[in-house]
């Protein structure tokens, strides 16, 4: 038998005056938290653990331009995308936008637990200033980057590695999807 805190004791006392309920209660929401099903009947996201494949792509039309973000979740021993994610974010730079896609996918992953995270980028500037290899020398990257380092003390394990564009081509496409999706005039930048 599990036994409960005192304040906990006394709630589920003051809802469920008969023991008997208050047990069957308590299994029941034991249960359905051991078989990963919410009160909603919603399914959280399955824990992985293991490794991770992360792959995100940003870009913009004009640089600053209408901009976009994607992240593919890859559970590489089954060969299965975990989860998929595109958005666009308005009108940003080229760099703003790959790490805006870097930072959702790390919020993605964190659901799923991984021992080891291993993130995918197209961008060469974005995978050497996290490595370390480049400053992060734009003001308005600077903050994007400070996030990203807070995201990654979620990992046990965090890997950047540089991928060409070709090999980036499933978050490319969800990129190119969502300018297309809602496509609006080309941004003109002031005189």
């Amino acid at each position: 038998m599990i036994r409960l805190p005192a304040e906990l004791e006394r709630l589920l006392a003051e809802h469920f005056p008969i023991l008997r309920e208050r047990e069957r209660f308590a299994a029941e929401i034991i249960r359905k938290a051991l078989e990963g099903e919410s009160d909603d009947g919603r399914k959280p996201p399955e824990l992985v653990g293991g490794t991770i494949h992360l792959f995100t792509d940003g870009g913009s039309r004009g640089n600053p331009g209408q901009a976009a973000i994607a992240c593919i979740l890859e559970d590489p021993i089954r060969g299965q995308i975990l989860r998929e994610h595109y958005e666009r974010i308005g009108i940003e730079t080229n760099n703003v936008a790959e790490y805006r896609a870097l930072i959702e996918g790390l919020k993605l992953a964190k659901r799923y637990h991984p021992n080891r995270l291993i993130c995918h980028l197209d961008s060469e500037l974005l995978v050497k200033q996290l490595n370390g290899e480049y400053r992060v020398k734009m003001p308005s990257l600077q903050s994007l980057f400070e996030e990203i380092q807070e995201l990654c003390q979620d990992f046990p394990d965090i890997v950047f590695q540089y991928i060409p564009r070709e090999d980036n081509y499933r978050a490319d496409r969800l990129v190119n999807k969502a300018l297309d999706e809602h496509s609006s005039p080309p941004y003109e930048r002031p005189t």
